[in-house]
């Protein structure tokens, strides 16, 4: 397919134009015109771009990529190293960060929710992209971080009572801890996301909703894949998900 065909279609499916973000959401890098292997993986980092080369894809389709608000502009150091690559290659970069955080179907949110089970039944937070909604049957929390343990492969990091029921959920991937007062107000049992800081503890102890932190990397490996797999099947194209370790 052409390049320009894949950018119309990604832009206009995950609603690009209705998101404020902290970066350009799409073509970020343009390469050859023509588009019939895609990689795709959570971050634009160097050993992924050169996987993407060695499996001589065209375009590789991220959830992190680059020209985040407020950082460096100048192109030198790793940046320049990352995007020369992609030119010195002829490959395209697409990045979508909250619009594919957010996408009913295909978002990293209504992902992980699938992946671990839970029912989903409203959203809030910045642009609605974080969920809240129930578990099918309620589990302890420590039965529900060795559920996680055993989906993300990583050992989350919980506060609260392991012994605690858990019933009522929120949830939201990646680094979305300032969105824990908002879980407790809904009146969750539990909160689940990427990363952690210290005043959350705090507010985990103290309210008695637990605070779980599965990992950036972790929660957010799955919206990018079914996105790629999503376009690879209406497509007619390859696609191929590569994971590059991250504990973070």
């Amino acid at each position: 397919m052409r390049l320009n065909e894949l950018e119309f279609y990604l832009d206009s499916l995950l609603n690009v134009s209705h998101f404020r973000d902290y970066c350009p959401n799409g073509l970020q890098v343009e390469g050859r015109s023509e588009i019939g292997t895609i990689v795709s993986g959570v971050t634009a980092s160097f050993e992924l771009l050169q996987a993407a080369v060695d499996e001589n894809a065209d375009a590789v389709l991220v959830h992190h990529g680059y020209f985040w608000r407020g950082e460096n502009e100048c192109l030198v150091g790793i940046k320049r190293r990352r995007i020369a690559l992609l030119i010195a290659n002829n490959v395209s970069l697409f990045a979508y960060h909250l619009p594919l955080d957010a996408h009913p179907e295909m978002g990293n949110n209504s992902q992980l929710g699938h992946k671990l089970g839970f029912v989903e039944t409203g959203r809030f937070g910045e642009q609605n992209i974080a969920a809240h909604g129930s578990l099918s049957q309620v589990v302890t929390l420590k039965e529900l971080g060795v559920n996680l343990e055993g989906i993300l492969s990583r050992r989350p990091l919980m506060v609260g009572d392991e012994s605690q029921s858990i019933r009522r959920i929120a949830w939201c991937t990646g680094a979305a801890q300032d969105y824990f007062d908002e879980a407790i107000r809904l009146g969750v049992d539990a909160f689940i996301t990427g990363e952690i800081s210290e005043r959350v503890v705090h507010a985990a102890r103290e309210s008695g909703v637990a605070f779980i932190s599965a990992g950036h990397h972790a929660t957010e490996r799955y919206g990018v894949q079914a996105l790629g797999e999503h376009v690879a099947k209406k497509f007619g194209i390859t696609h191929r998900f590569i994971d590059i370790d991250n504990p973070v």
